[in-house]
C-alpha cells in the first residue's frame, strides 16, 4: 500500500556514494530541502568495496615485501605469519567507522536519509520502501557494478565486490582481467602468499595506460606470478567433494584453484530504476545520457558519477556532484561544468602506477609532436638487497611550446608523487620549469626534474 502523503523536497538523491553524498550535502548547505536514498551501504563503492578497502589490502601485501627488505638493513628474527581473518576483521571495523562518518556528515548537513531502493515512478515522484515522495529535482547517483561474463559456471566465480567478503585466504586463485582492478587484486593475493594466475584475453596488461607503463607492468607481472595472456576462461565447474573450481581455458588447458575472481569491467547501475519507462535516455551500455550540466533528457532529472560512464573515479564524482548542486541551488544559476582534462589516476598494484595527462598513444593520435623522456632505475631502498625492484618514470614534452603534456610513473609512492605532478600540469608547466626545479636528494621524485636527454 503506497502512502498517499507525499513528503516534498527540493532535491532528492538516489544513491549515497561519493557523488550523491557530495551533491546532497552541498545542496543542503545552499538551503535546499534535501533527502537521499540508499539500498545498500553509505559511502558507495569507494568506501565499502573499492578504493578504501583495496588500499588497506594493498598495504597488507606491501608489508610482506618490506619485511624481506628489512633483512638487508640488519633486521632478523623469527619468521612472521599472516592471518587473513585479522586483516578482514580490521578492514570491516574501519569500513563500519566510515559508514558512521558518512551518516553523520549527511545528518549534520540537514539531509534526510531514506533506507531502501528508490524508483522514479514518474517525473518528480520517487517511491522508496512503500513511500511516495515528491521532489523538484532528482539526482541519479547509483554508480556502477562489477560484471562477470555469462560463461558456463560463472555463478561459481566471485566479482571484485565478493573479494572483500572472503573470510578465508585461498591457497591459489585465478584472477581474470587486465585492467587496474584485476592487477590490483593479483598484486594483493601475490603479496599475501596466494599462488596467483592472472588471465587476460589481450597480449598486454593495463593497455589503457601509456604503452611504456603497460610494457613495464606486463613484464613485471610475468616475473611475479603465472600470467596467461591472449587467453580466456570459457567454463568453470565445481569439483565434487571439494571447494575447488575446475577452470577451462580457451587454449584447451585446464586448472583447479580455490577461487576464481573476475575483474573484467563494470557497468552503470541503472537496472530497476524505471528510467527508460519515464523517458530518461540510456546508452547501449545502460549509462544515463546527460548534457554538460548533468541534465538528462527528462526535465528535473540529473545524473553524476559512474552511472554516466564518463570518468569512473571517485574525485570526479565528487566534483560532478558539487558542480550540479551549485548549478541548481547556488546564487549564480549558470551552467557548472567539470573539466575532464588532466585528471590524475593511480593503480595500487605492485609496482604502483600513477599518471596524469596524455599517453604517448593519445599524443600521437592528436598529431602532437613531442619529445619523450624516460628513466628506469632501481630505487635506493632496494640497492642493498636482492629484491628485483625497479621504477619507471616518463615525461612527454610538446615540441615548440616545451609544455609538459604527460607524466607517467610505475614504482613506490607513485600515487603520492603524481598528485604534485598534476598540479604542475594544471599550471601549464614546461620542461624548462622542471629543469629549473632543484630536486630533493635522494628521492625517486627528483628523477622527474633531472631527466635531460630525450629517449
Amino acid at each position: 500500500m503506497i502512502d498517499t502523503k507525499k513528503p516534498e523536497y527540493d532535491f532528492f538523491v538516489i544513491g549515497a556514494g561519493s557523488g550523491g553524498v557530495r551533491a546532497a550535502r552541498t545542496a543542503a548547505s545552499l538551503g535546499a530541502k534535501t533527502a537521499i536514498a540508499e539500498s545498500r551501504f553509505l559511502g558507495g563503492t569507494c568506501v565499502n568495496v573499492g578504493c578504501i578497502p583495496k588500499k588497506l589490502y594493498s598495504y597488507a601485501a606491501h608489508a610482506s615485501l618490506q619485511t624481506q627488505v628489512s633483512e638487508s638493513y640488519g633486521w632478523s628474527g623469527s619468521s612472521r605469519s599472516f592471518d587473513w581473518s585479522v586483516l578482514k576483521k580490521n578492514k570491516d571495523t574501519e569500513i563500519q567507522r566510515l559508514n558512521g562518518i558518512y551518516q553523520n556528515l549527511l545528518v549534520n548537513a540537514g539531509v534526510e536519509i531514506h533506507h531502501g531502493k528508490a524508483t522514479i515512478t514518474e517525473p518528480g515522484l520517487i517511491e522508496v520502501a512503500g513511500q511516495s515522495i515528491r521532489a523538484r529535482h532528482i539526482l541519479i547517483a547509483t554508480g556502477g557494478e562489477p560484471f562477470i561474463p555469462p560463461i558456463p559456471g560463472s555463478e561459481l566465480a566471485l566479482d571484485s565486490d565478493g573479494f572483500f567478503a572472503l573470510e578465508k585466504q585461498p591457497e591459489d586463485v585465478i584472477v581474470v582481467g587486465g585492467g587496474f582492478i584485476a592487477c590490483e587484486l593479483a598484486g594483493v593475493f601475490h603479496g599475501l602468499g596466494t599462488q596467483v594466475t592472472l588471465v587476460h584475453r589481450r597480449d598486454k596488461l593495463l593497455t589503457e595506460f601509456d604503452q611504456d607503463i603497460s610494457d613495464f607492468y606486463s613484464n613485471r607481472a610475468i616475473d611475479q606470478y603465472n600470467t596467461r595472456l591472449k587467453t580466456e576462461v570459457v567454463r568453470i565447474e565445481a569439483v565434487p567433494s571439494s571447494e575447488k573450481k575446475h577452470v577451462h581455458f580457451s587454449d584447451g588447458t585446464e586448472q583447479q584453484v580455490d577461487q576464481v575472481i573476475f575483474a573484467t569491467g563494470r557497468r552503470p547501475n541503472t537496472a530497476g530504476l524505471n528510467l527508460a519507462e519515464i523517458g530518461v535516455e540510456l546508452t547501449a551500455k545502460g549509462a544515463v545520457k546527460v548534457d554538460d550540466s548533468f541534465q538528462t533528457k527528462l526535465s528535473g532529472v540529473y545524473a553524476v558519477g559512474d552511472v554516466i560512464d564518463r570518468v569512473a573515479l571517485t574525485p570526479v564524482a565528487l566534483a560532478e556532484g558539487q558542480a550540479l548542486a551549485h548549478h541548481l541551488f547556488g546564487q549564480q544559476k549558470n551552467k557548472s561544468t567539470v573539466s575532464y582534462e588532466l585528471i590524475p589516476s593511480a593503480v595500487f598494484s605492485h609496482p604502483q602506477i600513477a599518471t596524469v595527462g596524455l599517453t604517448e598513444q593519445e599524443a600521437k593520435a592528436k598529431g602532437i609532436e613531442f619529445d619523450r623522456y624516460l628513466s628506469r632505475f632501481r630505487p635506493l631502498l632496494y640497492t642493498m638487497g636482492k629484491e628485483d625492484e625497479f621504477s619507471l618514470m616518463k615525461l612527454l614534452v610538446e615540441k615548440g611550446s616545451d609544455k609538459v603534456i604527460g607524466i607517467h610513473m610505475a614504482g613506490d609512492d607513485a600515487a603520492e608523487i603524481m598528485q604534485g605532478m598534476a598540479v604542475a600540469l594544471q599550471a601549464g608547466a614546461t620542461k624548462a620549469d622542471f629543469d629549473r626545479t632543484i630536486g630533493i636528494h635522494p628521492t625517486a621524485a627528483e628523477e622527474f626534474v633531472t631527466m635531460r636527454t630525450p629517449a
